[in-house]
Protein backbone atom coordinates (compact mmCIF):
# COMPACT_ATOMS: atom_id res chain seq x y z
CA UNK A 1 0.00 0.00 0.00
CA UNK A 2 1.38 3.47 -0.92
CA UNK A 3 2.64 5.44 2.07
CA UNK A 4 0.15 8.24 1.39
CA UNK A 5 -2.85 5.87 1.56
CA UNK A 6 -1.39 4.15 4.63
CA UNK A 7 -1.39 7.48 6.43
CA UNK A 8 -4.54 8.95 4.84
CA UNK A 9 -7.10 6.15 5.03
CA UNK A 10 -6.96 5.68 8.83
CA UNK A 11 -7.86 9.35 9.21
CA UNK A 12 -11.29 8.48 7.82
CA UNK A 13 -12.00 5.98 10.61
CA UNK A 14 -10.42 7.77 13.57
CA UNK A 15 -13.11 9.31 15.81
CA UNK A 16 -12.66 12.90 14.69
CA UNK A 17 -12.60 12.10 10.99
CA UNK A 18 -15.49 9.64 11.18
CA UNK A 19 -17.63 12.07 13.16
CA UNK A 20 -17.01 14.87 10.69
CA UNK A 21 -17.92 12.58 7.80
CA UNK A 22 -21.20 11.72 9.51
CA UNK A 23 -21.92 15.38 10.14
CA UNK A 24 -21.19 16.17 6.50
CA UNK A 25 -23.47 13.32 5.46
CA UNK A 26 -26.28 14.81 7.50
CA UNK A 27 -26.19 17.89 5.28
CA UNK A 28 -27.30 15.73 2.34
CA UNK A 29 -30.10 14.15 4.32
CA UNK A 30 -32.11 17.26 5.12
CA UNK A 31 -35.21 15.79 3.53
CA UNK A 32 -34.91 12.74 5.75
CA UNK A 33 -35.20 14.16 9.21
CA UNK A 34 -34.85 10.81 11.01
CA UNK A 35 -31.70 9.85 9.12
CA UNK A 36 -30.26 13.31 9.60
CA UNK A 37 -30.97 13.25 13.31
CA UNK A 38 -29.45 9.78 13.63
CA UNK A 39 -26.17 10.71 11.93
CA UNK A 40 -25.81 13.91 13.95
CA UNK A 41 -26.49 12.11 17.24
CA UNK A 42 -24.12 9.29 16.31
CA UNK A 43 -21.37 11.76 15.40
CA UNK A 44 -21.79 13.60 18.69
CA UNK A 45 -21.69 10.35 20.65
CA UNK A 46 -18.52 9.20 18.89
CA UNK A 47 -16.76 12.49 19.49
CA UNK A 48 -17.95 12.80 23.08
CA UNK A 49 -17.18 9.27 24.22
CA UNK A 50 -13.83 9.02 22.46
CA UNK A 51 -12.84 12.38 23.95
CA UNK A 52 -13.38 11.32 27.56
CA UNK A 53 -10.63 10.14 29.88
CA UNK A 54 -12.60 6.96 30.60
CA UNK A 55 -12.50 5.72 27.03
CA UNK A 56 -9.07 7.13 26.19
CA UNK A 57 -7.22 5.79 29.22
CA UNK A 58 -8.98 2.43 29.04
CA UNK A 59 -7.80 1.98 25.47
CA UNK A 60 -4.28 3.18 26.26
CA UNK A 61 -4.02 0.88 29.28
CA UNK A 62 -5.24 -2.11 27.26
CA UNK A 63 -2.11 -1.70 25.12
CA UNK A 64 0.45 -0.38 27.60
CA UNK A 65 -0.14 -3.02 30.26
CA UNK A 66 0.39 -5.96 27.93
CA UNK A 67 4.11 -5.58 28.59
CA UNK A 68 5.05 -4.31 32.03
CA UNK A 69 8.63 -3.44 32.99
CA UNK A 70 10.83 -6.28 34.18
CA UNK A 71 12.54 -6.03 37.54
CA UNK A 72 15.71 -7.20 35.84
CA UNK A 73 16.09 -6.92 32.06
CA UNK A 74 18.07 -9.93 30.77
CA UNK A 75 21.07 -9.43 28.54
CA UNK A 76 20.86 -9.74 24.76
CA UNK A 77 23.09 -9.35 21.73
CA UNK A 78 21.82 -5.85 20.87
CA UNK A 79 19.40 -3.10 21.84
CA UNK A 80 16.92 -1.94 19.21
CA UNK A 81 15.39 1.51 19.68
CA UNK A 82 12.48 2.57 17.49
CA UNK A 83 12.17 6.15 16.30
CA UNK A 84 9.52 8.61 17.41
CA UNK A 85 11.15 10.19 20.43
CA UNK A 86 13.18 12.97 18.79
CA UNK A 87 12.73 16.15 16.77
CA UNK A 88 15.23 17.13 14.09
CA UNK A 89 17.32 20.30 14.46
CA UNK A 90 15.46 22.82 12.31
CA UNK A 91 14.92 26.50 13.02
CA UNK A 92 14.31 27.70 15.67
CA UNK A 93 15.65 24.53 17.33
CA UNK A 94 19.38 24.80 17.90
CA UNK A 95 19.92 21.04 18.30
CA UNK A 96 18.23 17.66 18.16
CA UNK A 97 15.47 17.60 20.77
CA UNK A 98 13.50 14.86 22.51
CA UNK A 99 9.73 14.86 22.68
CA UNK A 100 7.31 13.12 25.04
CA UNK A 101 8.57 9.72 23.87
CA UNK A 102 12.23 10.66 24.23
CA UNK A 103 12.70 8.49 27.29
CA UNK A 104 13.10 5.49 24.98
CA UNK A 105 16.51 6.88 23.93
CA UNK A 106 17.46 7.62 27.54
CA UNK A 107 16.44 4.14 28.67
CA UNK A 108 18.43 2.52 25.89
CA UNK A 109 21.52 4.43 27.00
CA UNK A 110 20.95 3.29 30.58
CA UNK A 111 20.57 -0.35 29.55
CA UNK A 112 23.76 -0.16 27.48
CA UNK A 113 25.70 1.30 30.40
CA UNK A 114 24.36 -1.52 32.59
CA UNK A 115 25.97 -3.97 30.17
CA UNK A 116 22.73 -5.42 28.83
CA UNK A 117 23.98 -5.37 25.21
CA UNK A 118 27.10 -4.57 23.24
CA UNK A 119 25.40 -2.62 20.45
CA UNK A 120 22.48 -0.23 19.99
CA UNK A 121 20.57 -0.28 16.72
CA UNK A 122 18.53 2.89 16.23
CA UNK A 123 15.78 2.53 13.64
CA UNK A 124 13.68 5.13 11.87
CA UNK A 125 13.62 7.01 8.61
CA UNK A 126 11.49 9.78 7.15
CA UNK A 127 9.52 10.34 3.98
CA UNK A 128 10.54 13.69 2.42
CA UNK A 129 7.12 14.09 0.79
CA UNK A 130 5.29 13.74 4.11
CA UNK A 131 7.78 14.67 6.84
CA UNK A 132 9.41 18.07 7.21
CA UNK A 133 12.55 16.72 8.86
CA UNK A 134 16.15 17.72 8.22
CA UNK A 135 17.47 14.38 9.49
CA UNK A 136 16.10 10.90 10.08
CA UNK A 137 14.87 9.78 13.52
CA UNK A 138 17.65 7.18 13.54
CA UNK A 139 20.30 9.86 12.98
CA UNK A 140 18.71 12.04 15.65
CA UNK A 141 18.75 9.19 18.16
CA UNK A 142 22.38 8.51 17.36
CA UNK A 143 23.15 12.15 18.14
CA UNK A 144 21.27 12.02 21.45
CA UNK A 145 23.00 8.78 22.43
CA UNK A 146 26.35 10.46 21.75
CA UNK A 147 25.33 13.31 24.07
CA UNK A 148 24.59 10.67 26.70
CA UNK A 149 28.10 9.27 26.44
CA UNK A 150 27.48 6.26 24.21
CA UNK A 151 30.44 5.57 21.84
CA UNK A 152 29.51 6.09 18.21
CA UNK A 153 31.19 2.85 17.16
CA UNK A 154 28.58 0.78 19.06
CA UNK A 155 25.62 2.59 17.47
CA UNK A 156 24.14 1.08 14.32
CA UNK A 157 21.94 3.43 12.30
CA UNK A 158 19.03 2.16 10.22
CA UNK A 159 17.52 5.30 8.54
CA UNK A 160 15.48 3.75 5.72
CA UNK A 161 12.22 2.66 7.34
CA UNK A 162 9.14 4.87 7.23
CA UNK A 163 6.83 2.81 9.44
CA UNK A 164 7.03 0.17 12.16
CA UNK A 165 6.71 -2.74 9.74
CA UNK A 166 9.75 -1.49 7.86
CA UNK A 167 11.54 -0.89 11.17
CA UNK A 168 11.20 -4.60 11.83
CA UNK A 169 12.06 -5.62 8.26
CA UNK A 170 15.19 -3.52 7.74
CA UNK A 171 16.46 -3.79 11.30
CA UNK A 172 16.08 -7.57 11.24
CA UNK A 173 18.15 -7.75 8.08
CA UNK A 174 20.96 -5.82 9.74
CA UNK A 175 20.74 -8.00 12.83
CA UNK A 176 20.81 -11.27 10.91
CA UNK A 177 23.76 -10.06 8.84
CA UNK A 178 25.59 -9.54 12.14
CA UNK A 179 24.56 -12.97 13.43
CA UNK A 180 22.17 -11.52 16.01
CA UNK A 181 18.72 -12.98 16.64
CA UNK A 182 17.99 -11.91 20.24
CA UNK A 183 17.42 -8.25 21.08
CA UNK A 184 16.10 -5.93 23.74
CA UNK A 185 13.40 -3.86 22.07
CA UNK A 186 12.89 -0.34 23.43
CA UNK A 187 9.87 1.74 22.47
CA UNK A 188 6.84 3.39 24.06
CA UNK A 189 4.57 1.02 26.00
CA UNK A 190 1.55 1.76 23.80
CA UNK A 191 3.59 0.88 20.72
CA UNK A 192 5.19 -2.26 22.15
CA UNK A 193 2.53 -4.92 21.34
CA UNK A 194 2.52 -4.15 17.62
CA UNK A 195 6.31 -3.80 17.54
CA UNK A 196 6.92 -7.13 19.27
CA UNK A 197 4.62 -8.95 16.85
CA UNK A 198 6.38 -7.44 13.84
CA UNK A 199 9.87 -8.35 15.03
CA UNK A 200 8.81 -11.87 15.98
CA UNK A 201 7.33 -12.26 12.48
CA UNK A 202 10.84 -11.49 11.17
CA UNK A 203 12.30 -14.32 13.25
CA UNK A 204 13.83 -12.13 15.96
CA UNK A 205 13.61 -13.14 19.62
CA UNK A 206 12.39 -10.07 21.51
CA UNK A 207 12.88 -8.95 25.09
CA UNK A 208 10.39 -6.07 25.54
CA UNK A 209 11.72 -3.03 27.42
CA UNK A 210 8.80 -0.56 27.35
CA UNK A 211 8.91 3.04 28.54
CA UNK A 212 6.74 6.15 28.24
CA UNK A 213 3.73 4.86 30.20
CA UNK A 214 0.70 7.16 30.22
CA UNK A 215 -1.51 5.10 32.53
CA UNK A 216 0.18 4.45 35.85
CA UNK A 217 -1.49 2.56 38.69
CA UNK A 218 -2.16 5.86 40.46
CA UNK A 219 -3.75 7.41 37.37
CA UNK A 220 -5.94 4.33 36.91
CA UNK A 221 -7.06 4.22 40.56
CA UNK A 222 -7.88 7.94 40.58
CA UNK A 223 -9.81 7.65 37.32
CA UNK A 224 -12.25 5.10 38.73
CA UNK A 225 -12.09 5.97 42.42
CA UNK A 226 -12.01 9.75 42.46
CA UNK A 227 -14.56 12.21 43.80
CA UNK A 228 -17.79 12.93 41.95
CA UNK A 229 -16.27 16.19 40.73
CA UNK A 230 -13.32 14.31 39.25
CA UNK A 231 -15.66 11.78 37.66
CA UNK A 232 -17.65 14.53 35.94
CA UNK A 233 -14.46 16.13 34.64
CA UNK A 234 -13.21 12.77 33.37
CA UNK A 235 -16.51 12.31 31.53
CA UNK A 236 -16.19 15.62 29.70
CA UNK A 237 -14.66 15.65 26.20
CA UNK A 238 -11.17 17.08 25.71
CA UNK A 239 -8.69 17.20 22.87
CA UNK A 240 -5.86 15.37 24.65
CA UNK A 241 -8.09 12.37 25.38
CA UNK A 242 -9.27 12.32 21.78
CA UNK A 243 -5.62 12.23 20.70
CA UNK A 244 -4.96 9.30 23.05
CA UNK A 245 -7.97 7.43 21.68
CA UNK A 246 -6.77 8.06 18.13
CA UNK A 247 -3.25 6.82 18.96
CA UNK A 248 -4.69 3.66 20.50
CA UNK A 249 -6.86 3.06 17.43
CA UNK A 250 -3.79 3.50 15.24
CA UNK A 251 -2.09 0.67 17.12
CA UNK A 252 -5.12 -1.62 16.98
CA UNK A 253 -5.66 -0.95 13.27
CA UNK A 254 -1.98 -1.68 12.65
CA UNK A 255 -2.19 -4.95 14.59
CA UNK A 256 -5.34 -5.94 12.68
CA UNK A 257 -3.70 -5.25 9.31
CA UNK A 258 -0.56 -7.15 10.34
CA UNK A 259 -2.64 -10.19 11.36
CA UNK A 260 -4.43 -10.20 8.02
CA UNK A 261 -1.15 -9.98 6.11
CA UNK A 262 0.36 -12.79 8.18
CA UNK A 263 -2.65 -15.00 7.45
CA UNK A 264 -2.23 -14.35 3.73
Amino acid sequence: MPVFLEKFLPLLVYPLGLALILLALSLFLRQRSKAETFTIVLAIMILWLCSTRYVALSLVRSLEWRYLPMEQVPAADALVVLGGGTESPQYPRSMVEVNAAGDRVIYAAQLYKEGKASFILVSGGSNPSLDARTSSPAEDMSTILGMLGIPQDVIWVQPNSINTAEDALYSSRMLRDAGINRVILVTSAIHMPRSVDLFIAQGIEVIPAPVDYTVTQQVWDELWGGSWQEMIISGMPNASSLAQTTNSMKEYIGMFVNNIQNED
